[in-house]
């Protein structure tokens, strides 16, 4: 076992803000995430990905290519993001698919959400300012503001004042 090996990979394109918080065993690439963001062990963030300020990334999470993450977002543990609605292995020639060959589908967390731990949100759907999705949650389809949704697929159980 290496010993020396790095606990964080961080490549060159990330861009940081001020105080950001990196635990260990975090791989970044090609996205920002803005101030006084904590970021937990066991976190992947990939390339055109955003994170806001004062949000909490926490452990075993996974913010694919095109998510966005607006300002004081709390991301629980072990949370899914998926940007592919029809993923394959290989291109129709039975070759390994390259970025070509599929297409983003980005996803936005507004202002203030919650996203419980363990939960899968599909990509194109835009969970709202405040709302929260409880634990377990696989969400497919748009989170309306200031409501709590939770299940398989996510329902609304109630609005918040």
């Amino acid at each position: 076992m290496n010993t020396n090996a790095p606990l964080q990979k961080i490549a060159d394109d990330v861009v940081l803000g001020n105080d950001v918080k990196i635990f260990d065993f975090v791989n970044l690439y090609g996205c920002k995430i803005d101030d006084n963001t904590k970021v937990g062990t066991f976190v992947e963030i990939q390339k055109g990905s955003y994170i806001g300020k004062n949000c909490k990334i926490s452990s075993h999470s996974f913010i694919c290519e095109g998510v966005h993450i607006d300002d004081n977002v709390f991301i629980g543990h072990s949370v899914t993001f998926i940007n592919d609605l029809f993923p394959r292995a290989t291109a129709d020639d039975g070759s390994l698919q390259t970025e070509a060959d599929w297409q983003c589908v980005p996803t936005h967390i507004e202002k203030g959400a919650s996203i419980g731990s363990g939960s899968t949100l599909l990509g194109g759907i835009r969970v709202g300012e405040k709302a929260i999705v409880g634990a377990g949650s696989v969400v497919t389809k748009d989170v309306p503001a200031h409501s709590v949704v939770a299940g398989n697929p996510a329902r609304v159980l109630r609005t918040l004042a």
